[in-house]
């Protein structure tokens, strides 16, 4: 017979997708602390709570598959109670409910104060921006806004998220200023879409004077900035970028695809030529920039003219950065009453097609900074390395810096000046100087 762990309760926050849970589980286990209750992230603990994502299928797999792993642990009696939250649980908890009914309860990505009070803690309103980071030490995410109001037709976040919501820059400030406290030095701008920033607080696009006000963050070195898009790009943010040397010379903007047919059922509110334009305007207020984009292949109706036009642009645009995702046919999205027409091979052949394309820009560009030196951001050992950033990457998605740890002594979380003596595709060697 199974007996109650007599145990003091240990909280195991499980984080799953992307850098938004990321943060979304550093606030919760901020609370939990504050709670004075026992939290750990991805280690063992006898209460589970798995922050889910449910954004395309392999994600939804990957969810699912950790919540049966952690029910069979509560039926083995390793683990006494198992929480689900986050985009999965809000998209699907009805079926949930009735297809796992072994976990204890299910909260959606709002349902924060609900959930910590099934863990016996209370939700307090004074914590602004006091997390439990989980990030290496030098740098932590900074979520801006949450939702989006963008109608892409792929796209089930708005399902999950609810509208677009920004933070009051004062709040943001004052959170940057917690992190600088605690040893961050790099801030990564985050949300849904950064370009909508202070349209609904300030009634004007507003991500240009949040950023003044947070490079006066003492201890913040580098800003980086992720998820842009495209439509109605506030271009002031360009000059702030060139201006101001804490924001690092990086823009994460997902383009998804250049053909216009595609675009225009994507919904995505732009063209091939409006698009082109903007690259070229960042390159002119910014020729520094690092531009990194992702793209989608094989979304319903994309015929092999489609697929080419993407390709030469691809070659042409010469990105620095670019990841490429197949078609993920979502229930309640807009494109889920299209034929999801393109097979799955030929999804994922395009796929490599691009990533090929873009393995020899990189390794092209790569090679131009033999020779160069940068100011690299130390994120960890690894193995004989130490691994590092330029300002141009951002972590766990771009290029990395290895230096030889059997030659140098470096510290994690330090800047050093390090000159590149040797590149691959992805990855760059150099020394400390």
């Amino acid at each position: 017979m199974r007996t109650k762990s007599l145990k003091k309760n240990k909280i195991n926050v499980v984080t799953l997708g992307c850098s938004k849970n990321v943060y979304d589980s550093e606030v919760l286990m901020g609370q939990l602390r504050a709670n004075n209750k026992e939290v750990v992230h991805e280690e063992e603990g006898n209460i589970v709570v798995i922050n889910t994502c449910g954004f395309i299928a392999n994600a939804k797999e990957e969810s699912v598959n950790t919540i049966l792993e952690y029910v069979q642990k509560k039926e083995d009696g390793i683990v006494d109670k198992v929480f689900v939250t986050g985009c999965l649980s809000e998209r699907y908890k009805p079926d949930l409910q009735k297809e796992i009914p072994s976990v204890d309860q299910y909260f959606g990505t709002t349902e924060l104060p609900g959930l910590l009070k099934a863990l016996g803690a209370d939700y307090k309103h004074e914590l602004i921006g006091e997390r439990l980071t989980t990030t290496p030490k030098n740098y932590a995410y900074l979520k801006i806004a949450e939702g989006c109001d963008r109608p892409c037709s792929f796209c089930a976040i708005p399902i999950m998220r609810g509208k677009h919501r920004s933070t009051p820059i004062d709040d943001l400030v004052k959170e940057a200023e917690n992190l600088a406290a605690n040893g961050v030095k790099e801030l990564i701008l985050i949300a849904q879409d950064l370009t909508y920033y202070g349209l609904d607080l300030y009634k004007k696009r507003n991500l240009a004077e949040l950023l003044q006000n947070l490079v006066k963050v003492e201890g913040i070195e580098w800003i980086r900035l992720h998820y842009a898009f495209p439509t109605g790009f506030p271009m002031d943010v360009l000059d702030v970028m060139r201006e101001e040397p804490k924001i690092c010379n990086y823009i994460d903007i997902p383009l998804q695809h250049i053909s216009d047919a595609i675009l225009k059922s994507m919904r995505r509110g732009t063209t091939h030529a409006k698009t082109t334009k903007l690259l070229q305007d960042f390159r002119a207020a910014v020729p520094e920039m690092a531009i990194r984009t992702t793209l989608i292949v094989g979304y319903p109706g994309e015929t092999e003219e489609d697929f080419q036009t993407l390709k030469q642009w691809v070659q042409d645009m010469r990105f620095e950065r670019l990841g490429c995702f197949t078609y993920s046919h979502e229930e309640n999205t807009h494109a889920y009453n299209l034929e999801d027409d393109v097979p799955e091979e030929v999804k994922q052949e395009r796929a490599n097609e691009i990533m090929e394309i873009q393995s020899q820009i990189s390794w092209e560009l790569n090679q131009a900074k033999i020779g160069k030196e940068f100011k690299v951001v130390i994120d960890r050992k690894e193995g004989n390395y130490f691994v590092g950033r330029t300002e141009f990457d951002s972590p766990d998605v771009d290029n990395e810096v290895l230096i030889d740890a059997s030659e140098h002594y470096l510290k994690t979380g330090d800047f050093t000046k390090v000159k590149i003596t040797e590149a691959a595709d992805f990855d760059l060697y150099g020394e400390p100087l």
